[in-house]
């Protein structure tokens, strides 16, 4: 069977609040790990009023202490806003926790502006740049490596499974060369998605960690009993993602009935090209999208993402995707 993993960026609606997204995060964590989702994953982002995991660490514990079995991780933690260090502690902590159960996803895009960038850092010393030394380092402080003079308590002697995330060719360079599963964030970001899967397999070499290439994929559910319902429920994240690329980011709206066809022509171009891997329909819909979607990658594992407006349609969803999941 296509193994599913789910993506969650813990939205805020425009009616809602933060503590209402963050039981909302639990409860369906709760819910992928009853319907069999192999993991998880909260992603970073900072000074968005529509995201509530800008404190990654803090909701994987409180998602964590929801949940039994199912893997936890980040998708991902922004390395160049942190200290390989504090990120060994934070995630040492949580698998103290949750023994067994945590992935921590690495990317080097900042999750913000340049100015929030640098309220979290305090400067612009570290940057992109330095992302796969500090990768490097951030092994180390996992491994207990002695040569670094200094230990990560929790931490050290963890081995956290790490996974470099991208949506370039530079992060499957990477997870290439360090031997680490790669996961590709073609669910807004499709572009490079063929080139940097092959590249990646390509270009793979054995570590401590990983014998064989592992990618993962993101692609986008909207599933619902009705075609017309599941574009319905696709719209509020349609909404956001113009309001995004506008430059207008704000809470969730809620869906609107045809949406995308109020949208000018090329506004509905640059929306259809962002969001070509998804699906949008029914379980039926869903079961082909993901066929196809898996012929075109040959993922190993495939991540979903689906925000929506209603918290129970969004479970809905989740419970429909895996349905098309298992008929595959």
């Amino acid at each position: 069977m296509l193994k599913l993993a789910f993506l969650d960026l813990v939205p805020v609606t425009d009616n809602g609040t933060v503590a209402q997204s963050l039981a909302n995060a639990a409860d369906l964590a709760a819910h992928a790990e009853q319907l069999g989702y192999s993991r998880y994953w909260v992603a970073e982002h900072h000074g968005m009023a529509g995201i509530a995991s800008a404190a990654t660490s803090v909701v994987l514990a409180h998602v964590g202490h929801a949940t039994r079995t199912i893997r936890i991780g980040a998708g991902g933690i922004m390395l160049p806003n942190h200290a390989p260090m504090v990120i060994a502690e934070q995630f040492g902590t949580l698998e103290a926790l949750f023994p067994g159960r945590v992935d921590l996803g690495l990317g080097r895009a900042p999750g913000s502006d340049q100015r929030v960038a640098q309220a979290l850092r305090r400067n612009l010393a570290s940057d992109e740049r330095q992302f796969p030394q500090d990768v490097v380092e951030l092994q180390a402080f996992l491994a207990g490596d002695e040569r670094l003079g200094i230990r990560a308590v929790p931490g050290e002697g963890t081995h956290i499974p790490l996974w470099i995330l991208g949506s370039s060719l530079f992060g499957a360079q990477l997870a290439a060369m360090l031997g680490l599963p790669y996961a590709f964030a073609s669910h807004f970001a499709p572009d490079a998605l063929d080139e940097a899967l092959a590249l990646y397999r390509r270009q793979f070499k054995p570590s401590a960690q990983l014998s064989e290439p592992y990618a993962m994929a993101a692609f986008n559910v909207f599933a619902a009993d009705t075609r017309e319902e599941a574009e319905y429920l696709a719209s509020s994240q349609q909404q956001a993602f113009v309001a995004l690329r506008t430059g207008n980011p704000g809470r969730m709206p809620p869906p609107r009935a045809g949406y995308t066809d109020s949208l000018p022509p090329n506004a509905r171009a640059i929306l259809d090209h962002v969001l070509q891997c998804s699906a949008v329909g029914t379980v039926e819909d869903v079961a082909a999208g993901l066929k196809a979607f898996v012929a075109r990658t040959g993922a190993d594992e495939v991540i979903v993402a689906s925000s929506m407006y209603d918290h129970d349609a969004r479970k809905r969803s989740l419970a429909l995707a895996m349905e098309a999941a298992k008929s595959l």
